[in-house]
């Protein structure tokens, strides 16, 4: 039911939207014609008045016309900025109704975020094509793409859990704030290196702003240069017109070096930081109850609620775009009359020494709110999922948990309990039984829970803990790593986190299968009582069914648990459901006859 509802509402948003953008493309249309037939009439009716009573009067009105005809443009470039934005959201219901059917290929998947040195992100999926990033990701910016990274990297304390729960509750039943948000991003194409270079630029001193002689070239200059015009065309040869650019000319030459630096710094972000202004307005324009959000939101309004972080960064999109100015042709003309890059140097310099301890902030903000607007989308598709509690208690338990990337038609859930001190869930099965999907399950609902966002289950209570896994590790060319040794590091790696007592929780999937049969056995034994030794806790899938004898000989540290398959005249039937006990299926002769290897029995 649920889904069925989704879907018709992100329809009839895709319609609405539609629609609303097909009348403004009209509308700009239409008046497109108008403003060229207004501004031709008024330069025929300035040139008559110039011909007929006055020049003075034709070129004055024309003057006036010109400043109520910048309203009118501006008035008409906004109703193609609303269409835009409409088409915009046209797009992303689109895409929304896609990620119903489980293709969200639209979305950035993250990959430069991998790090197959992290305790899990690698085997639980986090980045990559149709990776859970890709899943939730709503983000537009460089910055909201890296905060949200971030989210899914580092686990935080029990506090901050609960403040991104409520924040995340706050948002959810938001949508049209949510998707005004995400539409007003979209197109977005910056990098990370840009904000890094612009608070790069933000650290260093000042090259123009304090300096004396600088700020008396900008008065002076401008007077010398012009006076020197007027004398040539009046009174004096213009060949002196040259001598008069003379200052010009030694402070252009004198600060180049240092304004190309500041140029380079801040080169082609004016646009970005334009886009980054409307998503902080539309940000400031809301009001928050919930404590993370009101107090994100805090630090962007200006005083009584103007001058906010939003036009202070319009304000700096501005100053870039004007001192960028001097990449045109032109610019040689502003900068010998009026030592064009000097004055909007300083004015970019004024703005940094007045802002330049809050615009990290601001980035800051903007990025955090796009992370939570995307685990707010991921519970508006996804209302089943609950918040998990986060208790002191070394027990976790889930009820009906499942694979968040599964689509929900193809979802098999598990109720799932274990101590989370001392204690291992030793899981066995044939292959394609299930057991990878279930360690990946139990893992990304541990992540979730542990960054603050809901979990793909029914229940879910757990202590805080922090997931480390072993179940991809694969050859290290480049450091000449066999698969094998790659993995025994990894194992090293979670053994010594057991021993620091932090509460970690391992997934490790057919442990040391790069060695023969009793080698894996006996280290396999080895691995398990140390960790038990160490207190740690987790789950660890093998074929090698003998471990099940651990059992008995742990008082209670250890539990068997399997997945079966049943087969029925030579077909396989996987029903993905976790039991208690050894496995007692075996499949591999079959899949490979399936395949159309022969196998001969043994006399």
């Amino acid at each position: 039911m649920r889904q069925a509802a989704l879907e018709s509402e992100y329809q009839q948003r895709i319609t609405i939207f539609r629609e609303d953008a097909k009348h403004l493309r009209s509308k700009y249309n239409r008046f497109s014609f108008i403003r060229l037939v207004v501004f031709l009439a008024a330069l025929v009716l300035a040139m008559i008045l110039g011909a007929t009573i006055h020049i003075a009067l034709g070129i004055s009105a024309f003057l006036i016309f010109l400043a109520g005809f910048y309203h009118f443009v501006q008035w008409h470039q906004a109703i193609q900025a609303r269409q835009l934005h409409q088409e915009n959201l046209s797009l992303l219901n689109e895409q929304e109704l896609a990620t119903l059917a489980h293709d969200y290929a639209a979305y950035a998947n993250g990959k430069e975020f991998e790090d197959p040195q992290h305790p899990y992100t690698v085997d639980m999926d986090i980045f990559g094509p149709y990776s859970f990033y890709q899943y939730i990701n709503r983000t537009t910016t460089a910055i909201g793409q890296n905060t949200l990274a971030n989210y899914l990297c580092k686990e935080i304390e029990q506090p901050e859990i609960v403040a991104r729960q409520k924040a995340i509750q706050e948002l959810t039943p938001m949508l049209t704030w949510r998707q005004d948000l995400q539409g007003l991003g979209m197109g977005t194409e910056d990098e990370l290196r840009f904000s890094q270079a612009l608070q790069e630029w933000l650290s260093q001193e000042t090259v123009i702003l304090g300096k004396s002689k600088y700020t008396l070239a900008i008065i002076w200059v401008p007077i010398v240069s012009i006076a020197g015009i007027l004398a040539a065309i009046f009174w004096l040869p213009w060949q002196i017109l040259f001598l008069t650019f003379l200052p010009a000319i030694y402070f252009l030459k004198k600060t180049r070096e240092d304004i190309d630096k500041v140029v380079h710094q801040t080169e082609s972000i004016d646009k970005i930081l334009f886009i980054y202004s409307r998503l902080l307005q539309h940000i400031e324009e809301q009001k928050f109850s919930s404590a993370k959000l009101s107090s994100l939101t805090a630090g962007l309004h200006g005083t009584n609620g103007k001058d906010g972080a939003a036009a202070k960064i319009k304000r700096l999109s501005y100053l870039i775009g004007q001192l960028n100015v001097r990449n045109n042709v032109f610019a040689i003309i502003f900068n010998l009359i009026g030592l064009w890059d000097l004055v909007w140097t300083r004015k970019l310099e004024q703005w940094k020494v007045e802002q330049q301890n809050k615009l990290g902030s601001w980035f800051e903000t903007m990025g955090e709110i796009e992370s939570l607007s995307s685990f707010a989308n991921l519970h508006y598709n996804n209302s089943e999922w609950i918040f998990p509690t986060i208790h002191n208690r070394p027990q976790l338990t889930g009820v009906a948990l499942g694979h968040p990337l599964l689509h929900h038609s193809k979802r098999v859930t598990n109720d799932f309990s274990c101590p989370t001190n001392g204690h291992i869930k030793l899981v066995t099965g044939s292959n394609m039984a299930g057991k990878s999907t279930f360690l990946r399950t139990v893992g990304m609902n541990i992540v979730l829970a542990s960054i603050g966002s809901p979990v793909c289950a029914k229940e879910f209570r757990l202590p805080i803990l922090r997931v480390y896994s072993s179940m991809r590790t694969q050859d290290a060319l480049h450091e000449s790593t066999s698969s094998f040794y790659a993995e025994l590091k990894r194992l090293k790696f979670i053994i010594e986190e057991s021993e620091k007592g932090e509460n970690i929780f391992f997934l490790l999937d057919e442990i040391l299968k790069g060695t023969n049969s009793k080698d894996r056995h006996t280290g396999s034994k080895a691995l398990i009582k140390q960790l038990i030794n160490n207190k740690g806790a987790g789950i660890i899938a093998t074929h090698d069914l003998e471990l099940g004898i651990l059992e008995s000989q742990y008082g209670g540290a250890i539990e068997n648990l399997c997945m079966e398959v049943r087969v029925e005249n030579g077909e396989l039937f996987f029903d993905y459901t976790l039991d208690k006990g050894v496995s007692q299926s075996f499949n591999a002769t079959i899949l490979m006859r399936n395949m159309g290897i022969k196998i001969e029995e043994e006399a």
